[in-house]
């Protein structure tokens, strides 16, 4: 049995986390509901700007547009979305898992990181590291996600990758968090139009020029709503994670003391023996 000066330190030390760990989680806590409010008033915008552009573009007949068809590029753009900071269970590496585990080929793969904990996870893998907009994580704001558009768009363009992807985590609820893949060009169209429903639509500018206009603010308003849900997940992830470590570190703390008193009543036990044998000594 370890010695009572032994247990009585582990104590202390475990006490010092749990600390940590109660603080953490309430700043975790704080964050969240300002970020879950954001996430939860965007969500209904974002996913309806996805369905809206996919089902008008599905109706509008043939399109001979370069960012509805893909090129002779078979690389692979990724927007990896993470946090800047770990102590979050699983949020940054189910991110990761879920881009390793998809079968692409890594020497076709073009990370553009957001988050450092992604950047630097694909970095040890071996990935291609393509612009990094890792501090935009921090406070999301449009101008950003305009930026990673930007950036993309004009590499698709270029004929530098052939097909764009955001990986992110989608924000259900507060313990639900879901590692989410979206393509987001070239943009699959489905096939909506009836038998009676055979017309196209009309483009006013022209079409080239709608389109020019239309898909770079549909993948930035994208990227903004993912960077958006995904920071609501991290804090989410993190509280959860800092309750757990202190129960855990509730839990370690009552068998510590448990072990304590069993260790100090074998000392007055063992004290107390030595006197009676003294004294029948002496006697």
């Amino acid at each position: 049995m370890a010695s009572m000066r032994d247990i009585k330190r582990r104590k202390s030390s475990v006490q010092s986390t749990q600390q940590i760990t109660k603080a953490m989680k309430l700043v975790s806590t704080v964050k969240l509901q300002r970020a879950k409010g954001r996430a939860e008033r965007s969500k209904t915008y974002f996913s309806c700007m996805y369905d809206t552009v996919v089902s008008m573009l599905s109706k509008a007949g043939e399109l001979n547009h370069p960012f509805l068809k893909p090129n002779a590029s078979q690389r692979k753009a990724v927007i990896v979305i993470t946090g800047n900071r770990g102590l979050a269970g699983g949020y940054n590496s189910s991110i990761v898992k879920l881009v390793r585990e998809n079968g692409w080929n890594r020497d076709d793969v073009i990370i553009y990181p957001i988050g450092s904990k992604g950047r630097d996870a694909f970095a040890r893998l071996g990935y291609e590291i393509g612009e990094d907009y890792s501090s935009a994580i921090e406070e999301p704001v449009y101008a950003d996600a305009m930026a990673v558009s930007n950036q993309v768009l004009g590499d698709f363009a270029s004929g530098r990758v052939g097909e764009i992807y955001i990986v992110y985590t989608g924000f259900k609820n507060t313990v639900t968090h879901i590692p989410t893949q979206l393509k987001l060009l070239p943009i699959k169209l489905e096939d909506e139009r009836s038998d009676d429903d055979k017309a196209v639509l009309d483009f006013e500018p022209e079409m080239e020029d709608a389109i020019d206009l239309i898909v770079p603010k549909y993948i930035t308003s994208l990227i903004y709503g993912a960077m958006i849900e995904s920071v609501a997940s991290e804090n989410g992830a993190r509280m959860q994670a800092m309750d757990n470590a202190t129960n855990n570190a509730e839990e370690m703390i009552s068998n510590l003391s448990l072990l304590y008193n069993r260790a100090r009543q074998s000392a007055i036990t063992q004290e107390l023996t030595e006197i009676i044998a003294g004294a029948q000594a002496i006697s």
